[in-house]
């Protein structure tokens, strides 16, 4: 029999027992989340539809331009559909996972005071969280992106080995980890300015689009700020470049295409250390 929402796990569980109870609610929350989407089918399909168009939209317009000029930089459109396909697929997991710290839709909960109910809930807050916005829409998303990538790998000429398929899968999950940071730092702030910062929008949204072309068309200014600053350029384009076989800019080794995982989980540790703080000095809006 499955758990209530009011029950704990005993002390004497354990660790791991913990872990699955915790999974298991979680898993709850979505399926609550889902049911409730499907109410409305119609209304779902339509959704689903218009946001696989949007992606399909971005990507045709881009595609269709692209031959009359023959490449972008000396990229072939195969080549700039391996990048595109990897930060759109990277994004909209991410956007599935951590759509409840993105930042409107925890305004509108520090806004409203029903932030105070997660706080009052017998249940961690994180879970609570990543269980409060599951838009299912975006799935039809995840099977576009996946598509692109397909044509990418066949259209680039990339070879596929247990290797680059590893760098590849490593490269998406240093991105959802990454842009995940940038939402729950995003959705802390609001603890603060009660209102979404737009300002914020320029590295998520801005940097999933910045990194879906090859870092060769911008300037020399974007592309070190994109690089050593913000290191953006370590999440997907090192990667690509080592699976094209094409050498690393200013002579960085080969190692540097491998370290997407490390560079993601590195800004979702720190992101989740100012949600930590964020959280410490909540104190609601009087709502």
């Amino acid at each position: 029999m499955a758990r209530s929402f009011n029950s704990r796990p005993g002390q004497k569980e354990g660790l791991f027992s913990s872990a699955v109870y915790h999974l298991h609610l979680y898993f709850l929350l979505l399926r609550a989340q889902a049911r409730s989407q499907a109410v409305y089918r119609v209304s779902f399909a339509l959704d689903a539809l218009g946001s696989a168009l949007i992606t399909l939209a971005e990507f045709a317009a881009f595609a269709l331009v692209l031959p009359r000029f023959g490449s972008l930089s000396g990229w072939t459109l195969g080549e700039v559909s391996l990048l595109y396909g990897l930060a759109e697929m990277a994004f909209v997991l991410m956007d599935l996972a951590f759509g409840g710290f993105d930042a409107p839709n925890l305004s509108q909960h520090v806004r409203s005071g029903s932030f105070n109910t997660f706080l009052l809930r017998p249940a961690p807050l994180c879970l609570q969280i990543f269980g409060s916005d599951f838009a299912l829409r975006r799935v039809t998303r995840v099977f576009l992106a996946a598509g692109i990538l397909a044509y990418g790998v066949s259209a680039s000429g990339a070879i596929l080995t247990p290797e680059t398929a590893l760098l590849l899968a490593g490269s998406v999950l240093g991105m959802i980890a990454f842009f995940g940071g940038l939402f729950v730092i995003g959705g802390t702030l609001t603890f603060w300015t009660v209102e979404s910062v737009e300002a914020m929008n320029v590295l998520t949204y801005g940097g999933r689009t910045l990194i879906s072309y090859p870092m060769d068309i911008y300037g020399q200014f974007l592309r070190k700020t994109f690089t050593y600053l913000l290191p953006a350029a370590f999440l997907s384009y090192f990667p690509v470049l080592h699976v094209l076989g094409r050498p690393l800019p200013d002579g960085l080794p080969p190692l540097a295409a491998y370290l997407s995982p490390l560079v993601g989980p590195l800004m979702l540790a720190a992101a989740f250390a100012f949600w930590r703080v964020g959280v410490r000095h909540y104190g609601g809006t009087g709502t």
